[in-house]
């Protein structure tokens, strides 16, 4: 029986409007076009499936190696109820410029109009420019015939909250809720397996082409949430533990010297995202570095891993 090991895939450069060049500068990732706004790091959507880029797995997609591994990768649960599709997408994201702002549909209206499902985003701030900004919901009071009379007389950013962020701030974002990533952040993203995005406003900025992107305000009507809350934040400095959602864990390691998991109480796959730093693993059977910017996926079976550092910073995403 082939033992499974810490897997790494081949990252895919996602051309964006608002990307920049980052990617490859900061995190050596292996991108020639200079507006990357993102790398897929795992992903199991269609035309975007992930494929290993080392050991005697290297070449294969993601898609094939849980039809031949099944629980062992991923564990019993999840296997029982995702089957072949990997329930998690994960991200990292450059932007060099403002994103449109935005919100995902829920699972109903994702169903109804597109086969899918809502779209739940963790969003951990890597690197940010000095006044960076994020935009989260609307401000107080904002109502469905308010803001449709701000957004047909070109001004809803006026009625949209911004927040000053800063390297290490958390946020979880549910479907329905307006948001946009501001210029000048870079963050990793994890996500349901989604890829339904209704674009409110775009600032009015032309593509390569010269014309304007697509808008769904007509969609997004009926998907936004407008009940007023500021909930987004999900700092929480006593803890590890960054969210506890129902689609998806996150943690964040701090190692300095040497730290030993055990997932024998988890029955899930791994993802560790460094933050910072580098790092070395050794499961017993392989071991390996991953650096900072780079993700790995540790198949359920394995329980057991010795992680190695100075000052490294790791996200560790399961179920």
């Amino acid at each position: 029986m082939d033992v499974l090991y810490p897997i790494k895939f081949t990252p895919q450069a996602k051309y964006r409007i608002w990307g920049g060049n980052s990617l490859k500068t900061i995190y050596g990732k292996p991108f020639d076009n200079k507006k990357i706004g993102e790398s897929w790091e795992i992903s199991s959507l269609p035309n975007s499936i992930s494929r290993v880029s080392n050991g005697f797995l290297k070449g294969k997609g993601l898609d094939e190696l849980i039809k031949t591994y099944k629980s062992r990768l991923v564990g019993d649960f999840i296997y029982k109820k995702y089957n072949i599709n990997f329930p998690i997408l994960v991200k990292i994201i450059d932007a060099n410029d403002d994103l449109s702002i935005q919100t995902h549909p829920n699972d109903k209206i994702s169903k109804i109009r597109h086969s899918s499902t809502g779209k739940t985003e963790f969003w951990y701030i890597m690197d940010s420019k000095i006044n960076s900004k994020i935009a989260l919901g609307f401000k107080n009071g904002i109502t469905k015939e308010i803001y449709k009379n701000y957004l047909l007389n070109g001004k809803i950013e006026e009625i949209i909250n911004f927040k000053l962020i800063n390297p290490g701030d958390c946020y979880l974002i549910e479907p329905g809720q307006v948001h946009a990533i501001g210029k000048g952040i870079i963050l990793a993203e994890i996500q349901r397996t989604s890829d339904i995005t209704y674009r409110i406003f775009d600032y009015n900025r032309l593509d390569v082409d010269g014309k304007k992107r697509e808008l769904h305000t007509d969609l997004a009507e009926d998907a936004i949430d407008f009940d007023n809350r500021d909930n987004f934040n999900l700092n929480n400095k006593k803890s590890k533990n960054l969210v506890n959602s129902k689609y998806f864990r996150t943690d964040i390691l701090k190692i300095n010297n040497e730290l030993i998991l055990d997932f024998n109480k988890i029955d899930s796959f791994s993802i560790f995202i460094c933050i910072e730093g580098e790092l070395k693993y050794n499961d017993g059977n392989n071991e390996g570095t991953l650096k900072m910017g780079s993700t790995i996926l540790i198949p359920a079976e394995i329980k057991n891993i010795i992680l190695k550092g100075e000052n490294v910073n790791l996200l560790h995403v399961y179920m």
